[in-house]
């Protein structure tokens, strides 16, 4: 019997101005400077916020294998990054996403690419994130995203390109490695008197560490700036790429004990794949800046996602097509003789009208696994919109002290129809919010600073979950449609209230970051797969609003100088640590009970040497505690501990290098994500994807200067 729907949870930057002078040379020393330049403010944007955030340098994470976004997140206080063994990868940040596996869609982060729009309405495709196209990232965790007008849980996360302000005239790498891995790419960027460029091609495969696991990528990522003169600046970008991954569903506890790379044998019979037609991302950002105090930036962006989803008998076609305009404006100015700097946004995301899917039995043509659509078994479309207008104002009360305060008003629009069978349903919902914002951040001195803020964070249901998710289907006599959804569901936003208390600094123990929050939740929007696949039939998945909730946490990272000589180089140590506790508030079904899908405590390490010639080793841990794999907490994912090594070479004049990365030395068999089940009763059920077993990458790059 179908549980209620009451108990499942039910089922389921700040832009610093460009420095204007004389046009910048190529070669390795301005490169390295302008490289450290942006590092340096882009950092001293995310110390302005009263908030948790990160700045990842691209430069570390190429010492080593760079296959998804778990590599470019590891070793960050506060983020849970795991790859399922393809393009997919679970990010949570404070327990965003904590409801779901790697799938088409990420969900509870707000996703940019270079301070623009990639996440819509429908979520956040993973088809266009390529690492080895970025020159940082920054992560503005859980409400702090309000500064980038983020709406979700788990805050911001702006993924910036290369251009060819930090970019080589030409560039190639190839990394290759165990289970068929290999990434290829040629790159290039300039600066020509007042234009600039980057252009970078990359292409992959891999066999995969799990049977079924095969994929592969090729894409290219591309921008040109122009400076027309010191008080205004434009760019384009593009970015399109393909890919294609077999798909092995979840597995057992029992299994990942004794048969690792097993695929799930529902999705080995049925054929379960997920070829991406082609993605395309096309934006522009315009800055003029209109005095010595004040910029204007305006940001258009053009995002086309075909999927074709061929899980099991069926295949299912979907086209996503959405549209992005921001705006935002930002001043200094003196306010009652205190120093005072203003920003206001716009943004705005909708889908286009041709957003839909069409749904076909798949029919096989002999004994190959070519397929063709079939007979058809429903129409859909998916409709939203995200509009929200943000204002906020930092003001220093006192010397180092500021009051940062802000509001944000949000309109939602969602809409999903089932079209055909002509029985089918349509639900249309609209809805305002807001979000309040309030901090303090105070600064003792230059390595000390504390902060604090309570603030609030407004999510919206995806269109297409309110079709996934809903219990009503067609009955008996409706042909191929006979059992599937036939009318969607209203589904309410979800909305939380976070308190945050943190502290950054350096000292004699290395530089640090420590931040504690509590997020008190309602309606949170949490899925739970009701039924595994079969060789006949998908798995079935539900999503709806849970009853209260509750998200805190404790998160801390450290980067410390352990030892160094004049001549003989450095051995540094860098921790991040991060404590989750999400429960519910007294559930009628579930009481207290822990949210399942992400560890409690979660630790990482990397202990490293480097020599002034360029050498360094390292050694490396990963921790894990164990994690629930039901919402009744009747059956847990075990603990682990995995340990990794890296041997590399960077030539003193930045031009070439080769490294050795070696993982899960000691073969570790464990879960690295969860799909949560509702209520397993204790039984063993096929809920996680195995984590990657003992491998070796080896990796080489030049740099053509």
């Amino acid at each position: 019997m179908r549980p209620a729907l009451s108990s499942l949870l039910p089922l389921a930057l700040i832009c610093a101005a460009p420095a204007y002078g004389k046009t910048l040379e190529l070669g390795e020393v301005q490169v390295r400077s302008e490289e450290s330049s942006e590092l340096e403010a882009a950092q001293n944007a995310l110390n302005e916020i009263p908030g948790a955030s990160n700045l990842i340098d691209m430069t570390r994470v190429e010492n080593g294998r760079t296959a998804s976004n778990a590599d470019v997140l590891a070793y960050q206080p506060g983020i849970y990054a795991q790859s399922a063994g393809n393009d997919g990868a679970k990010v949570s940040v404070r327990g965003s996403g904590i409801n779901r596996a790697p799938s088409a869609h990420g969900s509870g982060l707000y996703v940019m690419f270079d301070g623009l729009p990639l996440t819509g309405p429908g979520g956040t495709p993973y088809e266009l994130f390529e690492p080895l196209w970025l020159s940082r990232a920054e992560v503005l965790r859980g409400a702090n995203g309000f500064e980038t007008g983020s709406l979700a849980l788990g805050g911001s996360i702006n993924y910036v390109t290369h251009t060819g302000y930090d970019a080589a005239p030409l560039q190639v790498r190839y990394e290759a490695g165990s289970y068929g891995y290999q990434k290829r790419q040629i790159s290039s960027g300039q600066v020509l008197g007042d234009l600039d460029y980057y252009v970078s091609l990359t292409d992959s495969n891999t066999d995969g560490y799990q049977d079924h696991t095969q994929g592969s990528s090729k894409g290219i990522a591309a921008n040109v700036g122009y400076r027309f003169s010191p008080q205004l600046e434009t760019r384009f970008y593009l970015r399109y790429r393909e890919t294609d991954n077999e798909l092995a569903g979840r597995v057992t506890k029992d299994s990942i004990k004794h048969h690792p790379r097993a695929a799930n044998p529902a999705y080995v019979s049925g054929d379960y794949t997920r070829p991406q037609p082609g993605s395309t991302w096309l934006g522009n950002k315009t800055t003029m800046y209109l005095d010595d105090d004040s910029q204007l930036e305006v940001g258009l962006v053009y995002h086309d996602y075909p999927m074709d989803l061929r899980e099991g008998p069926n295949r299912l076609k979907v086209a996503y097509t959405d549209v992005s305009g921001t705006l935002n404006y930002k001043r200094r100015d003196t306010l009652f003789g205190l120093e005072s700097k203003t920003t206001v946004g716009l943004r705005t995301t909708k889908h286009l009208p041709n957003s839909g899917a069409s749904e076909y039995v798949r029919i096989p043509r002999g004994n190959t696994a070519t397929y063709a659509p079939g007979t058809k078994m429903r129409d859909f479309s998916y409709q939203g919109s995200d509009t929200v207008l943000h204002a906020s104002n930092d003001l220093e009360l006192i010397p180092d002290l500021w009051l940062t305060t802000g509001m944000a008003l949000i309109y939602t629009r969602r809409e999903s129809d089932v079209s055909y069978p002509e029985s089918g349903g349509k639900v249309s919902q609209h809805d305002w919010d807001y979000a309040p914002r309030i901090g303090l951040r105070y600064e003792f001195n230059p390595n000390l600073q504390v902060y604090g803020n309570l603030s609030r964070s407004v999510e919206p249901p995806h269109p297409w979950s309110m079709i996934w998710s809903s219990p009503f289907v067609f009955p008996v006599g409706s042909g191929a449609a006979t059992g599937r959804q036939s009318t969607p569901i209203a589904l309410n936003n979800q909305t939380a209230t976070t308190l945050e208390l943190g502290t950054r600094g350096e000292s004699w123990i290395g530089q640090w970051d420590l931040a504690w929050y509590y997020s008190a939740i309602r309606h949170e929007l949490l899925t739970v797969e009701l039924q595994a696949a079969t060789q006949n039939l998908g798995p079935i998945v539900g999503e709806s609003n849970a009853s209260p909730t509750v998200h805190q946490g404790f998160e801390a990272g450290l980067n410390s100088l352990l030892w160094q000589g004049e001549a003989a180089g450095k051995v540094s140590l860098r921790q991040a640590y991060t404590f989750s506790d999400f429960h519910y508030r007294d559930d009628s079904r579930f009481g207290d009970n822990k949210l399942p899908g992400i560890p409690q405590h979660y630790y990482q390490a990397e202990v490293r040497y480097d020599h002034p010639q360029g050498f360094y080793a390292g050694v490396n841990t990963q921790v894990a505690s164990r994690m629930a794999v039901d919402y009744a907490n009747s059956y847990y994912a075990s603990s682990y501990m995995l340990f990794g090594a890296t041997l590399g070479y960077n030539s003193p004049k930045q031009d070439w290098q080769t490294w050795l990365d070696l993982r899960n030395l000691t073969g570790e068999r464990y879960a690295a994500t969860i799909t949560p089940g509702y209520d397993d009763k204790g039984l063993d059920a096929a809920r996680s994807t195995p984590g990657e077993g003992m491998g070796a990458y080896l990796g080489v790059s030049y740099s053509f200067r």
